[in-house]
C-alpha cells in the first residue's frame, strides 16, 4: 500500500529519500547516473527500498571507481540507465522527494528522466539545507559528518547509493524530531521543511517561533 504524498501539505515524514552515484558532477556535460538508491518512508517508517546499478554506456574513470567502489566490471552487465530509471520513475510517482545536497540529485534525476521522456509529480527538499538552519552548531553539514554528529547508526559505508539513502532517511527523521523537541513544531508539512531550507539564517529563529504549535 502506498500513500499518495506528492503535495506540499503532505506530512514531511512520508517521502522518498534518494541518492545517486554518477560518473561526474554535471549531466549537462555528459555525465550519467551509475547507481540509484532510495528509501520510501510512510509516517516515519521504512516501507520500501529501491536500488539499481546502471550501465551508462561508457567506461567510468578510475577516480569514480575508487570514490564509489563501483567498478566497470560491476557495470558491464548492469541494466541500462533507461531501464533502471523507468523503473525508478514508477517507484517515485505520488511521492515527495528528499536528498542530501538535493540540487545535485535533482539535476541527475531530471536529466535521466528527460532522456526517457518520463517525469515525476513530487517536490524536492534538501536535508543539507535543513541542517544548516536547524543545527547551525554542527561542525560540518556533510552527510558523513552529520551522521557522526547525531550519532546515527550506520554501517560505515558511504558513496553507495542505498547506504547513503538509508542514513539520509535516518537524518531526516532526526531533523523532524529536533523540530518538535527544540522548537515545538509537531508533524510539519513537507512545504514547511522546504521553507526551512530556504529561510535566511538571520530569520530562522523567528520562523521557528511563528510555526510552533
Amino acid at each position: 500500500m502506498s500513500v499518495i504524498s506528492a503535495n506540499k501539505t503532505a506530512p514531511a515524514n512520508t517521502v522518498v529519500v534518494l541518492d545517486f552515484e554518477t560518473t561526474g558532477l554535471s549531466p549537462n556535460q555528459g555525465d550519467r547516473a551509475i547507481e540509484i538508491g532510495a528509501v520510501k518512508l510512510e509516517n516515519g517508517v521504512v516501507v520500501d527500498r529501491f536500488q539499481g546499478l546502471m550501465n551508462p554506456g561508457f567506461r567510468v574513470s578510475s577516480f569514480i571507481e575508487n570514490y564509489t567502489g563501483i567498478s566497470n566490471r560491476m557495470l558491464v552487465d548492469a541494466a541500462s540507465c533507461d531501464v533502471v530509471m523507468s523503473e525508478f520513475a514508477d517507484f517515485i510517482q505520488g511521492c515527495n522527494l528528499v536528498a542530501h545536497n538535493a540540487s545535485f540529485d535533482k539535476r541527475f534525476l531530471d536529466g535521466e528522466l528527460d532522456l526517457i521522456q518520463r517525469s515525476y509529480d513530487g517536490d524536492f527538499a534538501c536535508s543539507l539545507l535543513v541542517s544548516r538552519r536547524l543545527t547551525q552548531e554542527a561542525p560540518s553539514h556533510k552527510l558523513g559528518d552529520l551522521v557522526a554528529y547525531h550519532q546515527i547508526e550506520n554501517e560505515g559505508v558511504f558513496h553507495r547509493a542505498l547506504a547513503d539513502a538509508e542514513v539520509t532517511a535516518s537524518l531526516w527523521l532526526v531533523q523532524l524530531e529536533a523540530l518538535e523537541r527544540d522548537h515545538g513544531i509537531i508533524n510539519p508539512s513537507f512545504d514547511l521543511m522546504m521553507k526551512i531550507g530556504k529561510t535566511p539564517k538571520a530569520s530562522i529563529e523567528n520562523f521557528f517561533k511563528k510555526h510552533a504549535y
